[in-house]
């Protein structure tokens, strides 16, 4: 049946979400195993899945979803936008920020339903405009009505769907390991959210191509550091990357070729003197004094700074080889 809004306790139909909530959850995968970790909004999130003659939409016009055949929410969302400022904050965990300013508004409400049965849920954090980081499953772990914030932690893909009348037998080791786990795939997804949301910047800089060969293939492409970032300057600013095919990608970070200061390709004398099959001729032996695709806005163009940073290890490489 349909729930517009939270049924009660005995409406709520605890293996029929179960089995929702582990349909979302391998679709999902799916997904990601096709368009990578970044999935589009449209169709794909809006459109969903169908269940058993039902059609399972992932995420809506809130941020608290709930499809109209569960009873509780099925995932958050944050906007790229805002209007809301949900982060993780310090320890491991998410911040998620109320509906509103009114604790009993059904989808405050909903989620702390969810709190109440340990009932997984899907994360979706806006990178860009219709761009969503997925994290599966989280978990609601507290609520702040003084700070109108609920407290969301991340578990590991693969865990079991955990019921109320399970969860009572945990023990107290079971619960500590718990913990620490969450808190170690929490870290690990931070990094991941980090790292795609830098892509997904680069790459819109970009118009999504290679900026050395022109390649679209979206699947094929890198958010290359001109600075890595190990090194103290590598921030993780659009200024410092570069839209990068694997191919080139590889070929920059080994130092096969470099970009100087004024933008143009330069390939390393030992390379250019090989003889080889046509990649190599044509991949990058052919782009040597070519200029790089650049971004139209300038601002996002690559810092001349971290260019020549990076101009000089080449050059240092190229001689001692």
């Amino acid at each position: 049946m349909p729930y517009d809004r939270l049924g009660t306790a005995a409406e709520f139909d605890q293996l029929y979400d179960q089995r929702v909530r582990t349909a979302a959850f391998g679709w999902l995968s799916s997904q990601r195993a096709v368009h990578g970790d970044v999935l589009p909004r449209r169709p794909l999130l809006e459109e969903g899945f169908e269940f058993r003659g039902h059609q399972i939409h992932l995420v809506g016009p809130q941020g608290i979803f709930k499809p109209r055949t569960m009873a509780v929410p099925l995932s958050i969302t944050t906007t790229p936008s805002g209007p809301y400022n949900d982060a993780f904050g310090p320890g491991h965990v998410l911040r998620y920020r109320y509906r509103g300013n009114d604790p009993d508004h059904h989808e405050n409400v909903g989620l702390r339903t969810a709190m109440t049965y340990h009932l997984p849920l899907v994360y979706f954090h806006g990178l860009l405009p219709g761009r969503y980081f997925a994290v599966w499953p989280v978990y609601v772990v507290g609520d702040s009505p003084a700070s109108l914030t609920f407290s969301i932690e991340v578990d590991a893909e693969g865990m079991r769907l955990a019921s109320a009348s399970t969860r009572v037998w945990e023990s107290a080791d079971m619960r500590r390991e718990t913990a620490l786990r969450r808190e170690y795939v929490t870290v690990e997804t931070r990094r991941r959210l980090h790292q795609q949301a830098f892509r997904e910047r680069v790459l819109k800089a970009y118009r999504r191509q290679c900026a050395l060969c022109r390649l679209r293939h979206e699947e094929l492409l890198d958010a290359a550091h001109i600075i890595p970032d190990t090194e103290p300057e590598g921030e993780p600013e659009v200024r410092n990357g570069l839209a990068l095919c694997r191919l080139h990608h590889a070929a920059f970070d080994r130092f096969f070729l470099g970009i100087s200061p004024d933008y143009t390709i330069q390939v390393r004398p030992a390379i250019l003197a090989e003889k080889d099959g046509p990649t190599l001729r044509h991949a990058i032996q052919g782009l040597h004094g070519r200029r790089i695709l650049l971004p139209r806005s300038r601002s996002d163009r690559p810092s001349p700074s971290s260019l020549s940073f990076r101009y000089d290890r080449f050059l240092e490489q190229a001689a001692a080889l």
